[in-house]
């Protein structure tokens, strides 16, 4: 059994680290907040967005350069987005798992003969896949220290260009979409080419689905407008996403973190108890022996 010392120096480190844990919790819960009020006021955006692309689309007679169908894939990007800092749990690992096994299944041939490109969001993206000898031709380290739209939408117009040169036959976006505080859905999105027919859904907006709009100057040269910005949406929202879960994992696995440093702390204490009084019956038991020695004698 530790001495009585060995015992004290561990509670105390450990009460240390619950402190650490559940300030940690406190920062991650706060941020939360803001990811969350930014994430949510995005969706709706980003839905009406899709709404108009829908409905230019429909109307539009000339085809887009965004909407081509490659006959074959010769080559894929995926950008995958994943977070600057750890103690997350299993935020990054679960998804950079299910990436893979999207990979083998249906991106396997690509992946082999060296024609998967991709772009990595934060440290630990670019660190895993690296590491794993995938293909990396760009990374953003640091990405969400300064999180705005503008470096997103970079990203996006970098990869938009090089499908309309047909460098890229398909693009792909993998994140985790928020879904509650503790859990999050892992997601793998092909956004290019642009796929008409997931856009096919009525609005919600039964009237407008009557209205004829007219279009100045005309409809096609709007969606050559629309279509980047709705894509540059897209790879946004799946950024605030991200963001927001990212906080929500954090702060689930500081507060597990807590509760486990209290459980081993009142385990230590108990131990420390045990040791104490073993220490004081044994201090006894000489005493009295010593006792008993000297009238004997």
């Amino acid at each position: 059994m530790a001495n009585l010392r060995d015992i004290r120096t561990r509670i105390t480190s450990i009460k240390n680290t619950q402190q650490i844990t559940k300030a940690m919790k406190m920062v991650a819960a706060a941020k939360l907040r803001k990811a969350q009020q930014r994430m949510e006021s995005t969706r709706p955006y980003a839905k009406k967005m899709q709404d108009v692309v829908s409905r230019l689309v429909s109307v539009s007679d000339v085809e887009n350069k965004l909407l081509r169908k490659p006959g074959e894939t010769s080559r894929a990007l995926m950008i995958v987005i994943g977070s600057d800092r750890g103690l997350c749990g299993g935020f990054n690992n679960n998804l950079f798992r299910y990436i893979e096994t999207y990979i083998s299944d249906e991106l396997l041939q690509l992946w082999e003969e060296g024609k998967l490109d991709l772009i990595t969001i934060g440290r630990k993206a670019d660190g895993y896949f690296k590491k794993r000898k995938y293909q990396v031709v760009d990374s953003h380290t640091g990405f969400f220290d300064d999180l705005n739209y503008e470096n997103t939408s970079e990203i996006m117009k970098e990869a938009i260009q090089k499908f309309e040169d047909a460098e890229y036959d398909k693009v792909f976006i993998a994140f985790n979409e928020f879904k509650t505080v503790i859990t999050q859905n892992r997601q793998v999105t092909e956004i290019l080419p642009v796929k008409t027919e997931s856009m096919d859904s009525p609005s919600d907006d039964l009237i407008s689905d009557f209205l004829d709009y007219i279009y100045e100057p005309d409809s096609t040269s709007i969606l050559d407008e629309m279509l980047p910005v709705h894509l540059k949406m897209q790879l946004w929202r799946a950024v605030l996403e991200s963001n927001a879960s990212e906080q929500g994992a954090r702060m689930a696995a500081m507060d597990n973190a807590t509760e486990n440093a209290k459980e081993l702390e009142q385990e230590l204490r108990l131990k420390y108890n045990q040791a104490r009084q073993s220490a004081i019956t044994t201090e006894i038991s000489e005493i009295v022996s010593g006792a008993v020695a000297l009238e004997d004698s």
